[in-house]
């Protein structure tokens, strides 16, 4: 039995190392010369900021960080209000095409993002959207995934706390906010954390919508500035631009990782 736990636990860190070591690279990479990018293995020879004290004299990375926090997070605000707001009419409602509805909404998840934007990139430029922060916000303030999330949850709740609720007069968007929201914090942390990793890692549609580079995003800026000719073919400093825009989510994930663990293994897709 010892044997086979040690075999076991050697796989899981030889697992962990190779996912790992990639990002670790980045890291170093980031920090040493151009000159010496080839030459080191686990530990640099020399650390040196110059490769991003040279990104932030060639792009706007902060007012794109900026601009991609804003975006963010209006995104996962919106998604996790409307989410549980459609999730808690599907679980708890009682209507005509309720469940049509569920599955209609379960079959745009296989309908892949290009089939959709050509006709999303004519109704902002119908909106007057195009290069505003409104085209990259609106478009994406409802989630099939959040919906369904929020669904789930909601049906493993017991009605008697919800009707415990309307007899203290409480209304629907009350019960919503202030009674269940309490009750389901993992899956909302969870969705918080997908949607915003979600919005802040999308670099095709910003591209299509947005050309001021006032208002890109960080991804878009970075990948424009990586494939570009701004970077000069310098790894360094693309590795640089690569670490600042992994770092909001990688600390996103560190703070809340418990609650997402938890939802992820309790959810269950229940009918």
């Amino acid at each position: 039995m010892k044997a086979t736990k040690i075999i076991v636990y050697i796989l899981l860190i030889g697992a962990g190392f190779s996912f790992l070591y990639p990002f670790y690279w980045m890291i170093i990479a980031s920090v040493t010369p151009e000159s010496q990018l080839g030459n080191f293995n686990l530990l640099p020879l020399e650390i040196s900021f110059e490769n991003y004290l040279l990104m932030f004299s060639k792009i706007p990375i902060f007012r794109s960080l900026l601009n991609s926090t804003i975006v963010a997070v209006s995104s996962t605000t919106g998604v996790i209000v409307f989410g549980s707001m459609i999730g808690y009419a599907l679980a708890k409602g009682n209507f005509r095409g309720k469940n049509l509805l569920f599955f209609i909404i379960v079959f745009t998840m296989t309908l892949p993002f290009q089939i959709t934007l050509i006709p999303n990139y004519v109704l902002m430029v119908k909106f007057r959207w195009v290069d505003t922060f409104a085209a990259l916000i609106i478009p994406s303030l409802n989630s099939a995934f959040a919906i369904i999330m929020f669904r789930q949850v909601f049906k493993g709740i017991p009605d008697d706390l919800i009707d415990a609720a309307r007899v203290d007069g409480c209304g629907e968007l009350r019960i919503i906010f202030q009674v269940l929201w309490p009750n389901i914090i993992p899956t909302i942390v969870t969705v918080g954390i997908i949607t915003f990793m979600n919005s802040w890692n999308e670099v095709l549609w910003p591209l299509i919508v947005i050309r001021d580079e006032n208002l890109m995003t960080m991804p878009q800026l970075v990948t424009l500035f990586a494939v570009g000719g701004r970077a000069d073919a310098q790894l360094g400093v693309k590795l640089a631009s690569a670490v600042l825009l992994a770092m909001p989510i990688i600390i996103a994930y560190s703070i809340f990782q418990k609650h997402f663990i938890r939802s992820m293994a309790s959810s269950g897709l229940k009918g």
